[in-house]
């Protein structure tokens, strides 16, 4: 069986890895797709694109934009045109904003007694202009602040947590449409961190279908058996594609196996063909 994965990152890995490497672990790995879909940015989808026409293996051009919300929401871009103008213009801003993010969090670390400097969190990045919660955690672990960046997410840094910040750039309306104006499709993100119950989820999933959400992962690395049996029947009876992927970044969440997630997960090439069936009954 062909299997892919549709939710990795460069920018937001360890530093090391450029969009290229990316391509090239999960060509080693065995896949037969791949997206890159860092946080905010496209910067790296053309070089892991001409990566993968080198190597024979086939990456999607995408994107995952993060959005206003009381918990966590996040919309992954599939097929999108990089060289769109207002997606490259909304980027930079949301970069700004991801900057000015990431400077609250740095503060409230700084509050709670964390020695920690942006100047810091920039040279953890190696010059990746996307600056992350990864990239606090890593060096919350070298510094002896948190075991492991799970540890460090869980404590002081994930949705809930006092240097959690929300400031985001764009609505769920906004970057849904987004997307659609950069030709492509929409799709939520690891529903279970969106934190509403199944009811409130569905109602929640309905109020995007209007700007054009076109479908839901499916698959991630922290779903349960039985979160993936509820989200996918709640795809079917919304009318949604199904899309998945592992969330791979590199060290800095070094239990996520590109294409395997923590070592049980099979993403079937059938799921890019819906996905791209979906694109092409909406633009032809």
């Amino acid at each position: 069986m062909k299997t892919i994965d549709l939710h990795t990152h460069s920018l937001c890995s360890d530093g090391a890895q450029t969009p290229a490497d990316v391509v090239r672990t999960a060509k080693e790995a065995g896949l037969a797709a791949i997206a890159l879909s860092d946080h905010d940015s496209i910067v790296g989808v053309q070089e892991a694109m001409d990566t993968g026409n080198a190597l024979g293996i086939e990456v999607i051009p995408a994107v995952e934009l993060s959005a206003q919300s009381d918990t966590e929401l996040h919309i992954l871009g599939y097929f999108v045109d990089i060289h769109n103008k207002k997606l490259q213009d909304t980027m930079q801003y949301a970069l700004q904003v991801r900057d000015e993010r990431q400077e609250e969090t740095c503060r409230k670390l700084n509050e709670q007694g964390f020695d920690i400097t942006m100047d810091e969190l920039r040279a953890e990045a190696h010059g990746n202009p996307v600056l992350c919660r990864a990239h606090f955690a890593q060096i919350m672990v070298r510094k002896g602040y948190a075991p492991s960046v799970k540890e460090a997410f869980s404590q002081y840094l994930s949705v809930g947590c006092y240097a959690y910040s929300n400031r985001q750039a764009l609505t769920g309306p906004e970057a849904v449409s987004l997307i659609h104006e950069a030709g492509g499709i929409a799709v939520a993100a690891h529903l279970h961190l969106i934190k509403k119950p199944d009811d409130e989820l569905r109602e929640y999933l309905k109020s995007l279908i209007p700007y054009g959400l076109d479908g839901i992962e499916g698959y991630y690395t922290d779903y349960t058996p039985d979160m993936e049996q509820r989200y996918r029947a709640m795809a079917k009876e919304l009318g949604l594609v199904i899309s998945g992927g592992t969330d791979y970044h590199g060290a800095n969440k070094p239990h996520i196996t590109i294409g395997k997630g923590k070592g049980n997960l099979d993403i079937p090439y059938s799921v890019l063909d819906g996905l791209r069936e979906r694109h092409c009954k909406i633009y032809g």
